[in-house]
Parts: structure tokens; C-alpha cells; sequence
């Protein structure tokens, strides 16, 4: 885990792309597409079956390591509405489990805005804590601090000849203090957006700077995407 300020408050980003506030004792994840492979095995694409189980487990481990007493989602947690009925036994099992050791919120997002279960934890299309809005989709305009998914930004690089395409968050900053951040999504068959797409920029708008960040080696290292012109 690797200290990222954000609003006047000390986060910690983590290896598994989840987000933590050590204040609130908090993990925030984003877009973990839950029950992907078996939507999409409906259509004739077979992917492996254990999406859900993978993301499961790195919840779990990533609350071990941080001590988290809440988990809040920030929308997209299943796939589609119907993903919850998907989730096979084992699986299900582990979420009620989770569930019932810690306090647990559902944000919703745009794939699954009708969840039909919510396996006993609370449901709510965002919420505010301690100042910071908590919602799926960034909204271009917001002067409050806000903290978001949906756009599962990716940094994608080229290092000795090689491209690489690794997670991040992007982080726009404002002089008036509404620092506003997009999470990395968490979901194991998750793909990307470019970290420096135009519909990320303008998401994050307005803002002095716009930055990628994303842990490496203990470290945070940051990206500049964009610059307000002096």
C-alpha cells in the first residue's frame, strides 16, 4: 500500500487496485463486474468460470491486510441485474460470509442500476461521508470532493521497447480543494480505458491538474494527463 492525499485526507492505494481510508476505516473498490464469465459463456463466449471467486477472495484478502471495518462499492458490482442469481453457491456463500463480518454498502452502478439481491447489505445509488461524495460515474462539473469509478482507467506505457498497460487512478485536483479521483476497477476480467482519454479529462472537469497514479515498488508514482494553462 502505498499514502495518496486526497481532500485533506491521508488514503492508502493498494496492490489490488482498492482504495483505502484509513479515518473512516474504509475499503473502497470499484467495477468488480461480478459474474462476467458467466454472462458472457450466455452468448457463446466462454471464459473460465471463477471471475467472481478471484474477485471474492482479493476483497477478502485486501480487508485482511488493511484491517477495513467497512467496504463501500462504487457501482458496476455485478456485471448485469441478473448476476446476482448467476453466482454459484460457492461464491455466493463467500459474499454472505463477507457480508456478515463487516459492514458492507452497495453503491450502484449503470450495469447493474436494478440489483435484485443485495445479500443483506445496504443499497443506495451514492452516498456523502465525511465530505466526500461516493458514487459509480464521475459528474463532470462537481465541486465537492468525490471519489468514482466506471471508466476503469489504465496507465499504458512503453518501457525498453515494451508496452505495458497497468491500473491506476486518475486524480484531478482544483485550487478550491474539490479534489475529485476515478478508482482503478477491481473486477477480475475487467478491461481499460486509456487514463488520458478525453471522456476521463472531461469527467474530472474542471481541474488545475489531472493526474494517473498507481503504486509500483512501495511507491506512488504519477502520470501528468493534463495542466491548467497559466
Amino acid at each position: 500500500m502505498v499514502p495518496v492525499s486526497f481532500a485533506n485526507q491521508e488514503m492508502l492505494l493498494t496492490d489490488s487496485r482498492a482504495l483505502y481510508w484509513p479515518a473512516e476505516r474504509t475499503l473502497l473498490v470499484a467495477d468488480m463486474h461480478l459474474e462476467k464469465g458467466s454472462f458472457f459463456a450466455r452468448t457463446g463466449q466462454m471464459l473460465p468460470p471463477y471471475d467472481s471467486r478471484e474477485t471474492l477472495e482479493r476483497i477478502a484478502s485486501t480487508i485482511k491486510q488493511t484491517g477495513a471495518r467497512r467496504v463501500i462499492t462504487l457501482g458496476d458490482n455485478f456485471h448485469d441485474d441478473d448476476g446476482t442469481h448467476r453466482l454459484d453457491p460457492f461464491a455466493a456463500g463467500m459474499l454472505e460470509a463477507l457480508i456478515r463480518s463487516i459492514d458492507w454498502v452497495w453503491i450502484s452502478g449503470n450495469h447493474d442500476e436494478n440489483m435484485h439481491r443485495s445479500f443483506g447489505a445496504y443499497l443506495t445509488q451514492e452516498m456523502v461521508l465525511n465530505g466526500i461524495v461516493l458514487r459509480h460515474e464521475a459528474e463532470h462539473g462537481e465541486s465537492r470532493p468525490e471519489l468514482s469509478g466506471h471508466y476503469h482507467p489504465k496507465m499504458r506505457l512503453t518501457v525498453r521497447d515494451r508496452r505495458i498497460a497497468r491500473p491506476c487512478a486518475v486524480v484531478g485536483r482544483s485550487q478550491d480543494g474539490g479534489d475529485r479521483m476515478i478508482l482503478p476497477a477491481f473486477g477480475a476480467f475487467t478491461g481499460g480505458m486509456d487514463a488520458g482519454d478525453p471522456a476521463i479529462l472531461k469527467a474530472l472537469s474542471p481541474a488545475d491538474r489531472i493526474d494517473a497514479v498507481l503504486p509500483a515498488k512501495g511507491k506512488l508514482v504519477q502520470f501528468p494527463l493534463f495542466r491548467e494553462a497559466a
